[in-house]
C-alpha cells in the first residue's frame, strides 16, 4: 500500500504537468538485489531470480490495475543498470572517494542498513521500523567517502524558498528539519559494497562482493531513462535531472544526504526536489502483517474501481502527513464527493436538459453562470476553483487539488437547487420561465464540466466518463488544463441519455440498503412529477 500511494502520486503529478503542456517522464519500477529478497526467495522455495521475477510482474499488473501509467519501469536485475551502476562507480572512484575499511555495527536487514545505535530500541537493539533486533557484524568493506561532501550536502539542505527561483530541496518543512538535524551532526562515510551478501552486482574492483543495495538502487532512476548501449553521457538528452523525486519518509536520508553526496561525486546534476509523503495506517493502528490489518491495494481496486483509490489517497490524506485508512471512511469520502457531488450533479442536470430540451444544450456555457466579476456567481467560483486547484497542485498539495475541483461542483449544485429549473420546465410555463431554466441547467453542467477537468489528474477514467455524458468526447484522452476555462459547452451539444456515472460504494461484504419508499404520484400529477433524481 505504501508503494501504491507513492507511485499514485507520482502518476497524478505527471499527468498535470502533461496537462499543463509539459514533457513529463514518470519513472518507477524495482529494486531486485539485497540481503532481504535473497533471503524472502529462500523462504519461498525459488531462486532469487525467480522471485523478483514474480514481485517485479505482480507491480506491473498493479499500475494497470490502479491507472498508473509509468513512461519508465526499470529493473535493477536490468544489463544496462548493470552498466550504469559500473560506470558510476568508476567515476566515483577516480575521484578518490571509495577506500576499504574494516566496519563493524548493527545491521538491519530489512532496512538494509547499519544503524546508530542510538536509533535502535530495546535491550535487544531492535529496528523500531520492522520491530526486528538488529544483527552485530563485522567485515572489511568498500567505503563511499560522504563526509568529503558535507558542506554541500548541508547546505542543499538548509537553502529555502526565499529564492523563488531555486525552491526548496528537501520538503515538506518537517522531514527537511529532520534531516538537516541530522545532517548537521556530521555526514558520514558509509559502505557501499558486501562482503556476505551475494544476490547483487558485483563490486568491479572486488568481485567477490556486491554493490551495496542502496548504491545501486538510488542509480534505478537515471538508468530507467536509458537503452542499451547508452551511458551516462546520454542523460542529459534523456530528461535527466528529474524535476521531482517522491519517496517514502522512512527512507528519505538515502534520497536526500547519501543520493546528492553520489551524484556529486559523479558529476551528476542534481534533482530538483525530494519529496517525502508519510504513512499510512489502518483504523488509526500501524499495518503489519502480524496484526492482520494490512490493506491490499489490488483487493481494494477489484472491489471499489481504481478511480475510488486514487480518490481517497489524494483528498483524504494530506500529501506530506500521515494518513489513516478506513473502509467506512474510504466508502463515504468517494461516495460523497464524486458520486453525490459531482456525479449527481451531471446525472439530475442531464435528465432535465432531455425532459425540457430534447437532450440538446439549449444555449452556450459562455453566456450563463453570472457575472466573472460577481464573487457570489457560479462563473467566479468555478474561476477560484481553477486558481487554487492549480496553486495547489504546483505546490504538491494534493489533498487541496483535489477539494478545490469538488468545491466547484458542490457549487454547481448549490446553484442548481437555487435556480429550482425543474419549476421552470412543467407544462404550460412561459417561455422566459423555459430559458431561465435552460441556463441554468447549462451553468450546472458547464461547472461539472470544470470540476473534472481539475479533477482528471486524480480520476483519469471518472473524469472522462463526465465529459462524454457532457458530450464532449467519444472516449479517451485527457483534458489540457486550459481547457478549465468557463465556456466549453456549445449550444446545441447533444447529451447521451443520462446514467449514473458512479455506482454509490458500498463496505465490501456489507448488505446494500434498502431502496427508499417513495410514494406513486396520482395519475393527475404524473405530469409534473420531478424526474428521478430531483428533489
Amino acid at each position: 500500500m505504501g508503494s501504491a500511494y507513492t507511485t499514485i502520486a507520482a502518476d497524478i503529478l505527471a499527468r498535470y504537468a502533461r496537462a499543463r503542456g509539459a514533457k513529463a517522464v514518470l519513472v518507477t519500477g524495482t529494486d531486485e538485489h539485497g540481503e532481504k529478497i535473497a533471503a524472502a526467495a529462500a523462504a519461498a522455495g525459488v531462486t532469487p531470480r525467480q522471485h523478483v521475477d514474480t514481485v517485479s510482474a505482480s507491480f506491473r499488473a498493479l499500475w494497470d490495475q490502479l491507472d498508473v501509467k509509468p513512461d519508465a519501469f526499470v529493473r535493477t536485475t536490468d544489463g544496462k543498470h548493470a552498466a550504469l551502476v559500473a560506470e558510476i562507480l568508476a567515476r566515483v572512484d577516480a575521484a578518490g572517494d571509495i577506500y576499504q575499511a574494516d566496519y563493524e555495527g548493527w545491521y538491519c536487514v530489512g532496512c538494509e542498513e547499519y544503524k546508530d545505535e542510538g536509533d535502535l530500541v530495546g535491550d535487544d537493539k531492535r529496528c523500531p521500523l520492522h520491530d526486528a533486533p538488529a544483527v552485530q557484524r563485522s567485515e572489511v568493506n568498500w567505503f563511499f567517502r560522504l563526509s568529503k561532501y558535507q558542506a554541500d550536502v548541508q547546505a542543499l539542505l538548509e537553502h529555502d524558498d526565499s529564492d523563488a527561483a531555486s525552491p526548496t530541496f528537501l520538503a515538506p518543512a518537517s522531514r527537511r528539519n529532520e534531516v538537516l538535524t541530522w545532517a548537521r551532526g556530521g555526514l558520514r562515510d558509509f559502505s557501499i559494497s558486501r562482503a556476505a551478501v551475494a544476490w547483487g552486482i558485483p563490486l568491479p574492483r572486488d568481485p567477490d562482493q556486491t554493490v551495496y543495495v542502496w548504491f545501486d538502487a538510488l542509480l534505478g532512476y537515471a538508468s530507467a531513462l536509458l537503452a542499451d548501449g547508452e551511458t551516462a553521457a546520454d542523460l542529459p538528452a534523456k530528461g535527466w535531472p528529474p524535476a521531482l523525486h517522491v519517496v517514502g519518509k522512512d527512507i528519505l536520508r538515502f534520497h536526500a544526504a547519501y543520493w546528492p553526496g553520489m551524484l556529486l561525486s559523479a558529476g551528476l546534476p542534481l534533482p530538483g526536489r525530494v519529496f517525502a509523503h508519510g504513512f499510512l495506517t489502518k483504523d488509526g493502528r500501524k499495518m503489519g502483517k502480524s496484526l492482520g490489518n494490512v490493506v491490499d491495494p489490488s483487493a481494494l481496486a477489484a472491489a471499489y474501481g481504481a478511480d475510488a483509490v486514487r480518490f481517497f489517497l489524494a483528498r483524504d490524506v494530506p500529501f506530506g502527513g500521515d494518513g489513516d485508512f478506513s473502509e467506512a471512511r474510504f466508502v463515504d469520502g468517494v461516495n460523497a464527493a464524486l458520486a453525490n457531488t459531482l456525479g449527481n450533479l451531471v446525472t439530475r442536470s442531464a435528465s432535465l436538459v432531455h425532459k425540457g430540451f430534447g437532450g440538446a444544450l439549449p444555449v452556450g456555457a459562455g453566456g450563463v453562470g453570472g457575472d466573472a466579476g460577481d464573487p457570489g456567481s457560479l462563473r467566479a467560483a468555478a474561476a477560484r476553483g481553477v486558481a487554487d486547484a492549480g496553486a495547489a497542485y504546483d505546490s504538491l498539495r494534493l489533498h487541496d487539488a483535489a477539494a478545490a475541483a469538488v468545491a466547484v461542483a458542490a457549487a454547481g449544485n448549490a446553484a442548481l437547487d437555487a435556480a429550482a429549473p425543474w419549476a421552470g420546465l412543467k407544462e404550460g410555463s412561459d417561455p422566459a420561465a423555459v430559458a431561465a431554466a435552460g441556463a441554468a441547467l447549462v451553468a450546472a453542467l458547464e461547472a461539472a464540466r470544470v470540476a473534472a477537468v481539475l479533477l482528471a489528474p486524480v480520476t483519469p477514467a471518472f473524469s472522462n466518463a463526465v465529459m462524454v455524458a457532457l458530450g464532449q468526447r467519444e472516449g479517451g484522452g485527457e483534458p489540457a488544463w486550459d481547457t478549465a476555462a468557463w465556456g466549453g459547452l456549445a449550444a446545441g451539444t447533444p447529451l447521451p441519455p443520462p446514467r449514473p456515472l458512479l455506482a454509490r460504494l458500498e463496505v465490501a461484504g456489507s448488505a446494500p440498503p434498502p431502496p427508499p419508499k417513495v410514494k406513486a404520484p396520482k395519475a393527475k400529477k404524473a405530469k409534473t412529477a420531478a424526474p428521478a433524481g430531483e428533489p
